[in-house]
């Protein structure tokens, strides 16, 4: 080779030297100056757009509004499903993007959707609000603050919390702060309507005086030789005390309000969404961090900031932290760096063992040197360091030191050969290098798949594919490049005379070689009955998706009857906070009612706002206790709150799913799919793995229906629009104006006194006014009747959509259940009619989903490798063998997994196809080594066997290095799996190229050679 790297960095050893102190010096920066965060940062491609149409009912709701936003949103770019929630006046729509959109063309998809939606504003009925859009759907607030109040009022605590916001909004790295559970404040204007009329006073005068007197119009300005004067006009309300005093002229008398209705200062009623901390209630503060930010450093920053703000706040309002990312993220980096220290000890300890003090020190100055790279090109390329990035550290680790042992190895020979150390130095990058290159882009080829995957999945774990590809490539510099000159300063040569007979492993492996090519036929036909028993044993392996997370939160969701109100989710909060009072298991615990928690984890599987949800987020004092506290919850809840839908589960690793079980039935008739549900559902619960069979909505609600004698009606003057009016008046109340209070807008509502809101018997009785003054009873002209409809109704891709929900046993995975219910559901989908529709959902959708963007990419691998493997082996022979020998791991994998006992979830198998690369890479390698034997003049079966017995040390030390170095990840629960996966595949393939391959060869190349043919004579 004209052209040797090492050669040029033994020449210029002063460049070399600078070049190292350089690559040390900027990685120590690099690795201070990292983010650090939680989890890898994915898109969530998913928009709400919202819409209100107060009135109206729920059918009326998904014809008008729901439909015409859903046939429009169809035509969204990149499009994968339309899921819509419609309650009675209001409309939510999920528009899911596909996982193959990219990030860079995600805004634009939601600028289409803005623009397209406001094309058909104007075709929307009249008096519907919105829509509204919400892209911010997967922004995560990691740190939050609930502040209690022990003696002050909703509206103090509130203006305390919002003076804390207001400085906190100044904290670096900080890019929103939300707050939740705030009550907004209302005036209520309460009035008996058999007093207004005994009064001859209509509530509209009423209404016009109030909104009259409170406006906000400019008076003129008068100008001046000298100044501008502005005129302003007295009269807008400061307080409910202005609101009383408003004057009105009745009978030739004049009136205060105050005189005529109850004017009190309150809250929202029915209230908003709540807050509870600990049980009590609370207004909290959660806290976004701009992307790219390091949460380490904002936790530190909203501490300090936090300690000086709380000194300044009154005894009784006390700050309390609810959520905190930074700690989590500290403990777990923590944790990987502990983890990626120990791999670089068991390495060293392997390094230092197997071949010496002096070359176990080159081996221990590359990896730090390597590192170092690394750490500048992931600052560089915008990398954080996070669980995917950490954990393809510690796997990069042992996969990098390959190419600093093989040049170490050569070294050795070469030294122990005669030559000098100049020309040992140079040894192996002119007989390895460009295979070992060759074998780097193999092994990167391997993560191909993980890298490029077009999902949701793909994308949480394209850090993964990232660090590798660097690591690999970095390795292989630091090899060629700067392992050279630090083995010319620490290796020597050995002393003549030294023994060089080989060890008991080395002769004992040349033995058992010898005899497994003698043996050839039978070698090869026990290698492929391994692999076809270990291909068959793989439905035995339980599959999974992605694990729990090993954080110590608990989530439990309470759902009570959907035409519930707040206030009985309020009161089963309550009962439930008493409950978990005093658990020694619990640190601390946190309350939503009406709403689901705020996304204070990324891949949580966020909840819509509903009056009869409630979600509490309970932090245990560790994972054991976690595990503790859950089965005492769910004897709990099945035992006390015998009427709510409790589901008690951890956190979610990988894109979020919720329940792990879900079947969809859509079909055009709503009855019909409820009833097909009901089926689908006992045909579920037969299956005793299966626990809390529910549906997403079902069960039809209650309702009151006033039915007018419209010929009466209009006989009075009347009409449904006035009588729609003056009932939402009196019974929920309207927003007639605001006052300005500070820097809160405080509604005044009219409405009428409690005692009439809510009796059936006080609103056939309410005075209704007439064109002429007098007023007549509602009864007189209506009647009262119950009627049902369902409060809520699902949809996807507009059609009525109902998801049955299952649990599972504790230790059941989904695939396991899903895949025994298999049958029985097939069938049952046969039988719907036309236009019906049966899907699986959850957890067995979205690994399908994954792992199809996985196996999508693996052509281009596949590609990729024999590409690099044509050009280095320059022969089909070859290839053929290197490809026979990749696929031989998965007889390690399926016996680790079966072994421990650990599922293939979509880590793993992104392991599994890693491993193709780590493979293939030692079997070129071993392959360069037989060609290179038999260009020095040795028969076939000479040269196999010296080749491999020159290869022998070189391939076991790094496979040994790697299976140890994925010991300090093994027993994690996200990294297990692949690491088994690895682990076992490696150790059993590194074996069989050690004996199946060169018996190949021999095998191979003795039938082609004895039909004349010959094999190339140099790989190049």
């Amino acid at each position: 080779m004209s052209f040797n790297l090492s050669e040029w960095a033994l020449k210029n050893r002063s460049i070399t030297i600078y070049l190292m102190i350089i690559a040390v010096l900027a990685g120590v920066g690099a690795y201070h100056r990292l983010g650090r965060a939680e989890d890898p940062t994915f898109i969530i491609k998913t928009m709400v757009v919202s819409a209100a149409w107060p009135g109206a009912t729920v059918e009326e709701t998904l014809k008008q509004v729901t439909e015409r936003l859903e046939r429009k949103l169809q035509e969204t770019p990149h499009l994968d499903f339309l899921r819509s929630f419609t309650r009675a006046g209001v409309t939510t729509i999920f528009v899911n993007l596909k996982g193959s959109t990219t990030a860079q063309q995600v805004p634009d998809v939601w600028y289409h959707v803005r623009k397209s939606i406001g094309d058909i504003r104007h075709t929307l009925p009249a008096g519907v609000i919105g829509p509204a859009f919400n892209d911010d759907f997967g922004d995560t607030f990691g740190i939050i603050y609930g502040f209690t109040a022990d003696g002050f009022t909703q509206r103090e605590l509130r203006d305390y919390v919002e003076k804390v916001r207001s400085e906190l909004l100044h904290v670096a790295d900080v890019s929103k702060i939300e707050i939740l559970g705030a009550q907004d404040e209302r005036i209520f204007v309460e009035f008996s309507t058999q007093d207004l009329a005994n009064l001859g006073l209509d509530r509209s005068q009423l209404i016009a005086a109030l909104q009259a007197q409170n406006v906000v119009q400019p008076a003129g300005a008068v100008q001046t030789e000298a100044e501008t004067l502005q005129l302003r006009v007295s009269g807008a309300f400061q307080s409910e005390e202005d609101v009383r005093n408003i004057n009105f002229v009745v009978g030739g008398r004049v009136l205060r309000l105050a005189d005529i209705a109850n004017v009190r200062r309150g809250y929202a009623d029915p209230p908003q969404p709540m807050f509870r901390v600990n049980g009590e209630p609370a207004i909290g503060l959660a806290i976004a961090m701009r992307d790219g930010g390091d949460i380490l450093a904002l936790g530190k920053n909203l501490s300090r900031a936090m300690s000086r703000l709380s000194a300044d706040l009154p005894i009784g309002v006390e700050p309390k932290l609810v959520a905190d990312q930074a700690v989590t993220v500290e403990s777990a980096i923590s944790e990987f760096m502990t983890s990626l220290w120990q791999a670089v000890a068991i390495i060293l300890f392997v390094s230092f063992i197997s071949l010496g003090v002096r070359p176990g020190l080159v081996i221990a100055t590359a990896i730090p040197l390597t590192l170092a790279v690394v750490f500048s090109v992931m600052e560089i390329v915008d990398i954080d360091m996070q669980r995917i990035s950490l954990g393809a550290l510690i796997i990069a680790l042992a996969l990098m030191v390959d190419d600093a042992m093989t040049t170490t190895d050569a070294m050795l020979t070469r030294l122990a050969a005669g030559d000098t150390k100049e020309q040992a130095a140079t040894f192996a990058f002119r007989t390895y290098a460009f295979a070992m290159l060759a074998g780097t882009l193999v092994t990167i080829a391997g993560f191909v798949p993980v890298g490029f995957a077009a999902s949701s999945a793909g994308e949480y774990t394209f850090s993964l594919f990232a660090v590798v590809a660097i690591a690999l490539v970095v390795s292989w510099f630091v090899a060629v490049l700067f392992a050279p000159l630090l083995g010319l300063v620490i290796l020597t040569t050995p002393k003549a005379g030294a023994s060089s007979e080989p060890g008991f492993v080395f002769r004992t492996y040349r033995a058992f070689l010898t005899g497994a090519i003698r043996a050839r036929y039978l070698t090869i036909a026990l290698t492929i009955a391994m692999f076809v028993a270990a291909f068959l044993a793989m439905p035995l392996i339980p599959r999974q998706f992605f694990p729990s997370s090993d954080r110590p939160e608990l989530l439990v969701d309470l759902s009570l009857p959907q035409n519930a109100s707040i206030y009985a989710s309020e009161e089963i909060a309550k009962r439930f906070d008493e409950a978990l009072k005093n658990d020694a298991d619990l640190q601390r615990w946190s309350t939503y009612v009406g709403r689901g928690a705020i996304r204070f984890y990324l891949p949580l599987n966020v909840q819509l706002p509903n009056n009869f949800f409630a979600q509490a987020v309970l932090v245990a004092k560790d994972v054991p206790a976690r595990e503790r506290l859950k089965v005492k919850l769910e004897k709990l809840l099945a035992e006390e709150f015998p009427s709510v839908v409790a589901r008690v589960y951890p956190l979610e690793l990988g894109p979020p799913v919720g329940w792990p079980v879900q079947y969809r039935i859509s079909g055009p008739d709503i009855s019909k799919v409820r009833g097909y549900a009901l089926e689908l559902g006992e045909l579920i619960a037969k299956n005793p793995q299966t626990v809390n069979i529910n549906y997403d909505w079902m069960e039809p609600a209650r309702q009151l229906r006033i039915r007018i004698d419209q010929d009466e009606a209009r006989l009075l003057g009347l009409s449904s629009q006035a009588l729609a009016n003056t009932l939402n008046t009196v019974i929920s109340g309207v927003s007639v104006t605001q006052v300005r209070d500070d820097i809160y807008l405080v509604d005044v509502v009219v409405r009428a006194t409690e005692d009439q809101r809510v009796s059936i018997e006080t609103l056939r009785n309410t005075a209704i006014p007439l064109p002429g003054g007098r007023t007549v009873p509602l009864s007189q002209f209506a009647t009262f009747e119950y009627d049902q409809e369902y409060p809520l109704v699902w949809r996807r891709d507009r059609l009525p959509t109902l998801t049955v929900h299952a649990d599972l046993r504790p230790g059941i995975l989904p695939d396991t259940v899903v895949s025994a219910l298999t049958p029985e559901v097939t069938a049952f989908s046969r039988s719907l009619p036309a236009g019906y529709q049966l899907a699986v959902g959850g957890t067995v959708e979205e690994s399908a989903k994954s792992q199809a963007s996985v196996l999508a990419v693996v052509p281009a691998m596949l590609l990729i490798m024999l590409t690099v493997l044509i050009f280095q082996l320059r022969s089909f022979q070859k290839l053929f063998i290197v490809l026979s020998v990749a696929p031989l791991g998965l007889i390690g994998v399926v016996l680790a997994l079966l072994t421990f006992n650990r599922p293939l979830g979509f880590v793993a198998i992104l392991g599994v196809l890693a491993l193709l690369g780590m493979i293939t890479k030692n079997a070129v390698i071993l392959l360069g080594q037989i060609d290179a034997e038999r260009e020095a003049g040795k028969d076939i079966l000479t040269a196999v066997i010296d080749a491999s017995s020159a290869r022998f040390r070189p391939i076991m030390l790094t496979a040994i290095s790697t299976v140890f170095g994925m010991i300090p990840i093994a027993p994690t629960v996200f990294w297990g799996p692949m690491a088994f996966a690895i682990m076992g595949g490696l150790l059993v393939a590194t074996i069989l190229t050690l004996i199946f391959l060169p018996t190949l060869y021999v095998t191979w190349f003795s039938l082609t050679e004895k039909r004349g043919d010959k094999p190339a004579a140099k790989p190049v």
